[in-house]
């Protein structure tokens, strides 16, 4: 466990935090880069974590945590994911679900729940896109029905998820289903992912990964209690939900972009160029993404609710993320385009970036109409 008795400061819990990763080696097996790889390691990483008390500070003791301020999850995240110890999509979900959970399970299930995903003994995905249905998530047809036999005790669900990223691992699912129309006609299940009727589909992309998943629905019987809120809470959580994706997941990937920035610098100077200019924008992009996103964790730590602003941050990300592999593209001559490397993978996956987690074309209406108040058009 960590040596704290009482709740640490930020730089008592960093410094001490440091001092452990330094002394504990959890870097991964040389030589497999496989997405199998990467989910042993993320469960090795969590475990190793959550063993010494690390993975708990910043969640309430009521779902098993050592409470503390959130800032000290973002703090493991961003040295866990800096080190290239973890990869920045598995550990994310940790941010992006946990707190869905303990919002709106029942404490029971929560407190039986968070645990399982924080010690890495179990992985979850979240059940939101649908074909047709991404960014315009309220459109989704996912049905959750009353079984007649029942007596109100489970839901019959059918359906189709799609860009379910790691559903091939998890355990468990977050799902978004239809019980009525519009907005107060979505709801929310918790379900174990090895229930009858669920077929998991891994798609593979250009990147050469399958990350993501389509997941079919056929008849799948989730009982009532595992529903999460109440009927038609569904899109108050997904919207609950997005300040996490936007705070401190977007922390952990910067710091990600961060050693891949030094990495790329290492490689321009190892190919004896110099440094170009080109590195300084790359640079500043990620600072001035780095910086918007601190306040929004500061803000989100302090309390506050957040809203569209967050739209913000996700152009930032997007913007700083392709300029960065735009740039290896162009000082490092040929590598993406002939070598089978890390650089060309990431490059591909970087073309997502506009996409994944709303478009960026979303992002920019969004702040348009709803932070400059420029009307619909």
């Amino acid at each position: 466990m960590t040596a704290f008795t009482d709740v640490p400061t930020i730089e008592e819990f960093r410094s001490q935090l440091v001092a452990w990763l330094d002394e504990h080696d959890l870097t991964p097996p040389a030589g497999d880069h496989s997405l199998d790889a990467h989910h042993a390691q993320h469960s090795r990483v969590l475990g190793a974590l959550y063993d010494a008390g690390w993975m708990r500070w910043g969640w309430p003791e009521t779902a098993g945590g050592l409470g503390g301020p959130m800032i000290l999850r973002a703090i493991v995240g961003e040295e866990v994911v800096g080190r290239r110890i973890d990869e920045p999509g598995p550990y994310s979900m940790l941010e992006v679900l946990t707190p869905t959970m303990i919002d709106y399970a029942r404490p029971e299930l929560a407190a039986e729940m968070v645990p399982l995903l924080l010690s890495g003994k179990e992985t979850w995905c979240q059940g939101f896109s649908e074909p047709g249905s991404g960014s315009d998530l309220a459109s989704l047809s996912t049905r959750a029905e009353l079984d007649p036999d029942s007596g109100g005790e489970r839901y019959l669900i059918n359906g189709q998820k799609v860009w379910t990223s790691f559903a091939q691992y998890a355990t468990r699912c977050i799902l978004l289903t239809r019980t009525g129309p519009g907005h107060a006609g979505i709801t929310a299940f918790f379900v174990d992912m090895d229930t009858p009727g669920i077929d998991v589909r891994p798609l593979r992309t250009m990147h050469g990964v399958d990350e993501f998943c389509e997941v079919y629905f056929d008849d799948v019987v989730v009982p009532a209690d595992r529903m999460l809120g109440k009927p038609g809470d569904g899109w108050q959580l997904a919207m609950d939900l997005l300040p996490y994706e936007r705070s401190t997941c977007f922390w952990q990937r910067i710091a990600y972009l961060y050693s891949r920035f030094d990495a790329l610098v290492e490689a321009v100077k190892r190919q004896g160029q110099v440094v170009d200019p080109d590195l300084g924008e790359v640079y500043l992009a990620l600072h001035m993404l780095r910086c918007r996103s601190a306040a929004t964790q500061h803000r989100l730590a302090d309390g506050q609710k957040l809203g569209p602003d967050t739209s913000i941050d996700k152009v930032l990300l997007a913007t700083a993320e392709q300029l960065l592999y735009d740039t290896a593209r162009n000082l490092l001559p040929g590598v993406i385009e002939l070598e089978d490397s890390e650089w060309r993978t990431e490059y591909l996956y970087s073309r997502s970036s506009t996409i994944y987690g709303g478009t960026a074309e979303v992002q920019r209406n969004i702040i348009a109409r709803r932070l400059l108040d420029l009307g619909k058009e």
